[in-house]
Parts: structure tokens; sequence; C-alpha cells
């Protein structure tokens, strides 16, 4: 348990790093674009070739990939059914209030969480790769089904996906792993260097988002589907993870808390993109990744408690 605090104290003190650098301003107004921009194009991409290509193929396409995608899917299903004759909204909506409710802020927090609390990146992998890869252009798809002005094609969904930097970046280093290829030095040394940099950015830039944030205004109409997809999010996606991990697939103790760990992140922030590029469900995006951003840390405390790690 100790190993546990301390992982996330290590975790919480560079969130709180970032979130003074935004209220002084010391990297200005573009610092939290600049900091996202360097993870997700850079250095995020080095750090899941390092961390998959030093990995077992089977633990990044076995039971923990199965896992994620089910659990998602399944949390996303139970809000829809638990909110389709409540709550009166657009399916486009619907959508965006779902994939706020089942989509996990892998790379920004499930990394760092991975490394200091689970002990080893590629615990992260698997979910990022179903993500990016598979839940993702599904969603999206579905988005453009339902909308009029953003209509797309499988094939642009599939070059989009295909040129995603952490998708190119997942498949090389699966690639070394499957192939047992030993990249040169001269190259790997570099992109470890890279690498480095992608967590401390990836928590600078979220302690910045958290500057000025108010959420559940009472105006906006959406606390009930604020408040119902934070709850799935941080309660119904893990215990989902845990049926499937303990019961179904009978992992062993690490596997289940991993399971557990990474289906209990909260909302990932590009929702809130994706949301403003739609124009539909922002402020249930918005408000979503807030809560579950300020309540997701110490609820994974109490599951590593709860299942005694």
């Amino acid at each position: 348990m100790a190993g546990v605090l301390s992982g996330f104290s290590i975790i919480w003190v560079v969130i709180l790093v970032g979130y003074f650098v935004g209220r002084t301003g010391v990297l200005g107004e573009q610092g939290r674009w600049v900091l996202n921009r360097l993870t997700f194009f850079v250095a995020s991409p080095a750090l899941l070739f390092i961390t998959i290509a030093d990995s077992e193929p089977t633990e990044v396409l076995g039971p923990l990939l199965w896992i994620a995608t089910l659990s998602a899917f399944g949390t996303a299903v139970i809000y829809h059914l638990a909110t389709y004759k409540w709550l009166k909204r657009t399916p486009a909506e619907r959508i965006i209030a779902a994939m706020s409710a089942s989509t996990v802020n892998s790379a920004n927090l499930g990394l760092p969480i991975a490394l200091y609390v689970l002990g080893d990146m590629s615990h992260a992998a698997p979910v990022i790769l179903f993500q990016l890869a598979l839940y993702q252009p599904v969603n999206l798809a579905m988005l453009d089904a339902t909308t009029i002005s953003h209509r797309t094609t499988f094939l642009a969904l599939l070059s989009a996906t295909l040129k995603n930097p952490m998708i190119i970046g997942s498949m090389a280093g699966l690639a070394v792993a499957l192939t047992g290829w030993q990249v040169p030095q001269l190259v790997v040394a570099p992109i470890e260097l890279i690498a480095g940099a992608s967590i401390p950015a990836m928590l600078l830039a979220f302690g910045i988002s958290l500057v000025g944030s108010k959420p559940l205004d009472r105006a906006s109409g959406r606390r009930a589907d604020v408040l119902v997809g934070s709850v799935a999010k941080l309660i119904i996606h893990p215990a989902i993870a845990w049926v499937l991990a303990a019961f179904v697939f009978q992992l062993s103790t690490p596997m289940i808390v991993s399971s557990v760990i990474m289906a209990g992140l909260p909302t990932a922030q590009n929702i809130f993109v994706t949301a403003s590029r739609y124009e539909q469900g922002v402020v249930i995006a918005k408000d979503t990744v807030l809560i579950t951003t300020i309540c997701a840390i110490p609820f994974m405390m109490l599951l590593a408690t709860v299942l005694g790690i």
C-alpha cells in the first residue's frame, strides 16, 4: 500500500505544479496547448514504441485488450439503457455522453499510473491501442451517421486512424516485439530520451487544464447527464472490468488489479475536443472530464485498498 500511495503522491505533486504553472501564467496562454501537442505528436509515440517493443506481445494483445474492449462497450451500453427514456437528448449528444462515460484518459494519466502505481507502463498499452484503433473510430463513425455537417467515409476514418502518431508508435513497437528485432542503440537512445519527456509534460498539461474549471452549472441543464456519466465512468466501468478479469478470464491478482485500475481512469480529454468538433454534448463532455478527473485518483486509491495493493 505504501508503494501505491507513493505512486499517487508523485503524480499529484506534478499535477499541482502544473496547476500553479497555469495559475501564474509562466508558460503563457499557449502553454497547455504546446505541452499537449508535444506529448501527442512526439513524446508519447516514442514512449509507446519503447514500452511495447520491450514487452511480451501476449501482454498487449491478450486478455487485457479484451477486458478493455468489453468493459468500455458494456459501460456505454449501460449508459444508453439507463438514460434513453429518462434524458431526452439527440442521438449525437447521447453518443458523446456515452463516450464520456466509457473512454479513459489512457495516455495523460494511464501511462504515469501504470508506471508509478502498477510498476509497468505496458499495462496501459492495450487500453491505448483499443481506444485509438477501434473505439474512437467506431464512435466517430456513429457521430458522422447522426450529423449532417461532418459526414465522412470509412476510408477517411481508416486513414485518420493509421496516421495517428500514437497508433504509429504502438504498431512500430508491436512489430519489434513480434519479430524480436534488436533495434540499434544509436536509434533507441534518442527515442528513449524523447520518451522521457512524455510523462512530466502530460501531468503538467493536465494540471494546467484544471485552472478556472467550474463544472455542473445549473444553467447548462445537463447536470443529470454529467452525474450519471461520472458514476458510470468511476464505478460501473471498473466494476465490469473486475468481473471480466476475475471471473471470465480468471486472471492473476496483479492482472485483475491492472484491469480495474486502468478502467477506473477518468474520462479522456479528447472527448471534449470531439464534442467541440461536432458541436454536440460539449457541456456534458467538459464537465464529465473535470468531475472524473478530480475524483478518479481518490477512487483509484480506494480501489487499490479494496484490491489489497
